[in-house]
C-alpha cells in the first residue's frame, strides 16, 4: 500500500468527552495504513475506550474518520466547532451537500465581513 491523503475528521477525545477540538484536515496514512500523520502528529491504530487511534509521543487519544456529506461529522451527543484547515477548505466544501457548503460559506462570511 503506498501513502495516501485523504481530507478527514479528526477529535480529540482524551479527557474531552464528545466536546473536544476538532479539525477537517488533510491526513497522511503509512505505507499500511495503520499510522495516519496529521498536523505533526504520528496517530496509530488503537482501539481505545473513547478513540480509535492514539497519539505515539502524548498518548492522546483520537477519533478520526472519513467526512459526512451531511457536515454532521461529531458524535450526536457531542458538540462545538469544527476548525476547517485553510488548505483544504475548497476540496471539503466539493465533498459536502449544497446546503452544508452554503451554512459554511455564509458563517465564514459572517466571520469576516468586507470592510
Amino acid at each position: 500500500m503506498a501513502h495516501t491523503e485523504r481530507i478527514m475528521y479528526v477529535e480529540l477525545k482524551s479527557d474531552q468527552g464528545d466536546h473536544g477540538p476538532a479539525w477537517i484536515g488533510r491526513v497522511r496514512t503509512s505505507k499500511t495504513g495503520r499510522t495516519l500523520y496529521y498536523r505533526g502528529r504520528q496517530l496509530q491504530r488503537h482501539q481505545g475506550l473513547a478513540g480509535n487511534y492514539v497519539d505515539l509521543k502524548t498518548r492522546e487519544e483520537f477519533w478520526v474518520s472519513g467526512v459526512k456529506k451531511d457536515g454532521r461529522d461529531r458524535h450526536w451527543a457531542g458538540g462545538g466547532p469544527v476548525e476547517i484547515d485553510p488548505d483544504v477548505l475548497d476540496q471539503y466544501l466539493e465533498l459536502v451537500n449544497p446546503s452544508v457548503r452554503a451554512a459554511i460559506r455564509k458563517a465564514r462570511a459572517i466571520a469576516a465581513p468586507d470592510h
